[in-house]
C-alpha cells in the first residue's frame, strides 16, 4: 500500500534520511523502531509532505506521491498523528474532532465518522462538551487520534502515541491501534520508543538507526536476534 525507495531528506543543509526503503502492506500494522534521533519522525513527515524529499520515491496505492502536496495526500487517504498532542485546548472535544473533517472527501460523512470515533473511544463521548485542555493525557491522546480518523484515512501514521502515558494507558493505546486495524480496516505505520509493546502489536518491523534501515523482519525474527535488540533497541 505504501512503498518508499531510497528516500533522502533533511532540514536545511543537514541530511537526516540516508536512503531508507520500506514497504507497508495493506491492512497491516508495521512498526518502525529505533533510538531517539534515528530519523523516524522525519521519515513520517517526509512521507506526509511536511518535510520535502530531496531524492528517492514514495508510492501510495501504486501511485507516485513523492512531491504530492500534503492536503492532496489527505484526500487520497493518508493521515499523520504527529508526536505530541496538538489540540485546541479551549475548544470542546466535538469541536476538535470536527476540525479533522475539513477535507471535501470527509465533510459529508462528519457525523457518521464522529460516531465511529466515539465507538472506539467511549470516554470521548462522555466528555464531548468538555474543553480539550481539561482532559487527562490519555484522553488527549485518544482525541488526537480520533481527530485524525475524522479525515477518513486508509493509512494512518502514528508518531509515538504512547509518549508520556502511564503503563496502563499505554496498553489501552495499543489495544486501540489493533482495534483500528481489526474493526475499521486501517493500515497503520507506527513509530514507537516502546519496542516491546510495539512488536506485540505489529505484523512487520523495521529498525532504523542514523537515518537508515538497519534490520527488518517479523516481530518474532527481531525478538530472536539479540544482536539487533542490543545494538539498536536497547532491550
Amino acid at each position: 500500500m505504501l512503498s518508499l525507495h531510497q528516500l533522502e531528506s533533511g532540514y536545511g543543509p543537514m541530511q537526516v534520511l540516508w536512503k531508507p526503503s520500506l514497504e507497508v502492506a495493506g491492512g497491516s500494522i508495521t512498526s518502525l523502531l529505533g533510538p531517539n534521533g534515528a530519523g523516524k519522525s522525519t521519515l513520517l513527515l517526509t512521507i506526509f509532505g511536511s518535510v520535502q524529499p530531496w531524492r528517492g520515491k514514495i508510492f501510495y496505492e501504486e501511485r507516485e506521491v513523492t512531491h504530492t502536496p500534503t492536503h492532496r495526500k489527505v484526500e487520497l487517504g493518508l493521515s499523520l498523528v504527529p508526536e505530541g498532542r496538538h489540540l485546541f485546548p479551549s475548544m470542546t472535544v466535538t469541536e476538535n474532532l470536527t476540525m479533522g473533517a475539513y477535507s471535501k472527501k470527509a465533510l459529508p460523512y462528519k457525523e457518521e465518522t464522529m460516531e465511529m470515533v466515539f465507538s472506539l473511544f467511549p470516554r470521548l463521548k462522555e466528555r464531548e462538551k468538555q474543553p480539550a485542555g481539561n482532559l487527562s493525557g490519555g484522553e488527549q491522546q485518544m482525541l488526537t487520534i480520533g481527530r485524525s480518523l475524522m479525515s477518513r484515512p486508509k493509512l494512518i501514521m502514528l508518531d509515538e502515541p504512547s509518549q508520556g502515558l502511564a503503563p496502563k494507558l499505554v496498553q489501552e493505546v495499543f489495544n486501540t491501534v489493533e482495534r483500528m486495524r481489526r474493526e475499521i480496516g486501517l493500515t497503520i505505520l507506527l513509530v514507537e520508543q516502546n519496542a516491546e509493546a510495539s512488536m506485540e502489536a505489529a505484523d512487520f518491523v523495521y529498525v532504523m538507526h542514523e537515518g537508515t534501515i538497519k534490520a527488518s523482519g517479523t516481530p518474532q525474527e527481531i525478538k530472536a536476534s539479540s544482536e539487533i535488540r542490543e545494538a539498536y533497541l536497547g532491550v
